[in-house]
């Protein structure tokens, strides 16, 4: 029966008191009968959706009747584990907490060591290996265990027997793959972590149905089905033993134990403690060997896949899955198109390389098709002149590619790939992507040297704004007091009283003592006698002036040395911190 979001997806009953000569709808596949036709379209597209799965083999994406076939299928391939084996591999499934992966692992690993009645397998005889089959397995009182065989020709009939012992037996290949192995695991269970036996199953092979130890408390029966106890049913249950009750004080009265802080989620993964219904994984999983091609050249494989993914607009390819690749490689019935394309793109790049190969072809016509891509292959062959690959090219041109082994048709790909990577037309495009990615790092290098130069200037310009606003502010009160100055002296009202010159401010109070040596200055030049200009005397209204001309000249030459020496200073100051700021920069 297929699944449905890995559950049992259950059929539709027969509708009541239907009429023999009534018009239903019926679904092919599954007998279900429906009088309304929609719930009939309905049905029919859920079964056409690819969201099916085959219970047996594990197969995703199908349709119904896809996983239908696919259960067919698998069960016929069930059908043949051997009946010898298979009550030992039915007692390790029985209650087992192992992934399936693991759980096939150990079972064909246990199986392949053992050697059954019926086990085809080869021998030694005559200084020489031959096909086989055991037909008894013979014990001594010693402990001694010899076989007796049947030797096989290649029709599979028997020309003979003979006991042997367990030495001279060769397996070249595992009896028990590990997709076998899972077949018939999930085939014989109905459910898993804990893996359990089908009823009938177990008890035809005599396995026990008790659960074992480890197991008591965690699971139940419902229903003729072990089902496992949701946590909350766990919990509930240890509250009620004896041991867990509530204690109780001197006085009768009831105390409850200490309750355990409650976790507050989201928390970290890591602090996340794990369930003990939770299955056991392993410190480090076991390496994926379910690969169609043999495991010494999947190495050539991936490297094969890669080089012709990476220059597939220089070999004119489309892209395509490593999956469609092993299947091509490992494919013996005919060439396939994605081998024959893939092998012609290489040998062009070699022949528009104008190397060695152009001489080895010249005699035949440039053009590589479907018909002649074996020729330039067997060119090829020959002149890298390996033995290992001259040796099939006879096969090669009797047009029997495709029976040539995985190992064979990598090893191949292999040899085109190292010629076609010392071509003309691969190192350029080699050196094109590595000028390429010299040229992005060195833009990206520059775009960082950019945001960090920006990012310092702005620092800088943030340090030099509070020495520009102290040289401001410096600047500012220069001015303000030149200011003063000029307002102080137009502001001095001069007055004679009594032949004396007085003069009084009317804005700053401080500049007293200045006032005072003008005032002195200017009733002396009164009292004595008027200068002489030029030999002629000066008249009293020119003598009273001139003194108070003098005092405006020298208070305006001192309020401009005092602004011109703080503007020099605060200037000096802002030179001095950016030489300072300049030297950290340096650094």
């Amino acid at each position: 029966m297929p699944l449905l979001k890995r559950k049992p997806f259950p059929l539709a009953e027969l509708p009541n008191d239907l009429d023999p000569n009534e018009l239903v709808y019926q679904v092919r596949y599954t007998g279900e009968i429906f009088r309304d036709y929609d719930e009939y379209l309905n049905r029919i597209n859920l079964y056409r959706q690819r969201v099916w799965m085959c219970k047996v083999s594990g197969k995703t994406n199908l349709t119904y009747e896809e996983a239908l076939l696919s259960e067919e299928h698998a069960t016929e391939k069930v059908h043949l584990f051997p009946k010898e084996v298979m009550a030992p591999a039915l007692q390790i499934i029985q209650y087992s907490m192992l992934p399936l992966k693991d759980l096939a692992d150990m079972i064909a690993a246990k199986l392949n060591e053992r050697l059954y009645v019926g086990a085809e397998l080869y021998a030694r005889k005559d200084a020489g290996t031959y096909s086989c089959k055991i037909s008894n397995v013979l014990e001594d009182g010693t402990g001694t265990i010899k076989y007796e065989v049947a030797w096989l020709d290649r029709n599979k009939k028997v020309t003979g027997t003979s006991i042997i012992n367990g030495e001279d037996l060769v397996q070249k290949k595992p009896q028990f793959s590990r997709n076998f192995v899972k077949l018939f695991i999930r085939e014989s269970t109905y459910r898993n972590a804990p893996w359990v036996l089908h009823d009938k199953l177990a008890q035809s092979h005599g396995i026990s149905k008790s659960v074992p130890q480890n197991l008591k408390g965690k699971v139940s029966f419902k229903d003729g089905l072990l089902v496992c106890k949701k946590r909350k049913e766990m919990e509930e249950e240890a509250k009620d033993e004896p041991g867990n009750c509530k204690r109780k004080k001197l006085d009768g009265s009831e105390r409850d134990q200490p309750a355990e802080e409650s976790i507050k989620y989201p928390i970290d993964d890591l602090l996340v403690q794990p369930h003990p219904d939770d299955p056991v994984f392993t410190d480090r999983p076991s390496p994926s060997r379910d690969f169609n091609v043999p495991m010494e050249c999947f190495g050539d494989l991936l490297m094969v896949w890669d080089f012709v993914s990476s220059f597939g607009r220089l070999l004119h390819l489309w892209p395509f899955s490593l999956e469609d690749f092993e299947k091509a490689i490992c494919h013996k019935k005919g060439n396939l198109t994605l081998l024959v394309e893939t092998h012609a793109a290489l040998l062009r790049v070699l022949i528009k390389d104008n190397g060695e190969y152009v001489l080895a072809v010249q005699k035949r016509r440039p053009k590589i098709t479907l018909i002649t891509w074996t020729d330039y292959l067997c060119d090829f062959l020959e002149m890298v002149n390996i033995p290992e690959l001259r040796d099939h090219t006879a096969t090669i041109k009797r047009g029997h590619y495709g029976l040539l082994d995985a190992n064979a048709k990598l090893a191949i790909f292999r040899e085109l790939i190292n010629q076609a990577l010392e071509s003309n037309i691969v190192r350029e495009k080699l050196d094109e992507i590595v000028e390429q990615r010299q040229a992005l790092g060195a833009s990206r290098r520059e775009e960082a040297l950019e945001e960090a130069r920006k990012k310092r200037e702005k620092k800088e310009r943030l340090n030099a704004e509070p020495d520009v606003n102290r040289g401001v502010d410096l600047k500012s009160v220069g001015s303000a007091a030149a200011n003063g100055n000029h307002i102080r002296q137009n502001g001095d009202i001069v007055k004679k009283r009594n032949g004396e010159i007085q003069s009084y401010r009317e804005d700053h109070v401080s500049d007293k003592s200045e006032s005072k040596q003008l005032h002195t200055a200017s009733k002396q030049n009164v009292e004595g006698k008027a200068p002489i200009n030029n030999g002629k005397d000066l008249s009293d209204k020119d003598a009273k002036k001139l003194p108070r001309d003098d005092g405006k000249e020298v208070r305006g030459k001192s309020s401009k040395e005092r602004v011109w020496s703080i503007s020099l200073f605060s200037s000096f100051l802002c030179l001095c911190f950016r030489v300072i700021h300049f030297m950290k920069i340096l650094a």
